[in-house]
């Protein structure tokens, strides 16, 4: 079953009187429980292929099926609650909220979901679990190094159970050891929980976890390589 699918994709944007086609026409698919780490030169339409998955941006031609759904066809009243049951993301700056301790702001999707306070409170401590954080669940990010910040980052990604996580430069702050460890921690979701995980990355390193590392070049998929 492919989790996501994407047809003759075209992604363009305006820069002044240039048009820039980001992405040409492309074709990805994405197999359930698959985990693909996609790698080029800045500007080559990595995180722009992360951000039609998830419904944060549109096409401007072509087709994409995300869970079995046509990302397109969702009204946006809809897009939020499809996101908080299918979609997980993971971003290079962890993006938590200062003021709100970890268990908050792992809390803080599961508010879109119709699970009782009682079931999100299971939730989010079945997410620090998985991270091995339940024993900073009541620090706040200014209280944590950075490889704990992208921890529980990974955890509000996973608080609701989505069937995919898509990480944009999840290492990308962090030094070798801790980007090490997070990479592990994704493929272990993916090993162990069956998540389907898109990874955008320009670290080499980092894309051995994955299963299969993609190259991108000026929108066109160049090749494929199996790991």
């Amino acid at each position: 079953m492919a989790m996501i699918e994407m047809k003759q994709v075209t992604k363009r944007y305006k820069r002044g009187s240039e048009t820039l086609t980001v992405l040409d026409k492309l074709d990805l698919v994405v197999p359930e429980g698959d985990f693909i780490a996609l790698m080029g030169p800045s500007g080559s339409g990595k995180s722009t292929i992360l951000n039609l998955v998830g419904g944060l941006d549109s096409t401007d031609g072509g087709s994409i099926v995300v869970a079995g759904t046509e990302v397109s066809a969702l009204t946006p009243g809809r897009l939020p609650d499809w996101r908080a049951r299918h979609i997980g993301f993971v971003f290079q700056s962890f993006n938590l909220v200062p003021v709100l301790t970890a268990f908050e702001n792992i809390m803080l999707p599961l508010a879109l979901t119709p699970l009782s306070r009682a079931e999100r409170k299971k939730q989010a401590e079945f997410a620090l679990d998985v991270v091995g954080l339940t024993d900073r669940m009541h620090h706040r990010p200014n209280q944590l190094s950075g490889g704990e910040e992208q921890r529980v980052a990974i955890a509000r990604a996973l608080a609701t159970d989505p069937d995919i996580i898509l990480a944009d430069e999840p290492t990308g702050d962090l030094d070798r050891d801790n980007a090490n460890a997070i990479m592990d921690l994704l493929r272990r979701l993916n090993d162990e929980m069956k998540k389907t995980l898109v990874v955008v990355t320009h670290d080499e390193q980092a894309a051995e976890r994955a299963r299969r590392v993609l190259h991108l070049d000026k929108g066109v998929l160049l090749e494929q390589v199996s790991t």
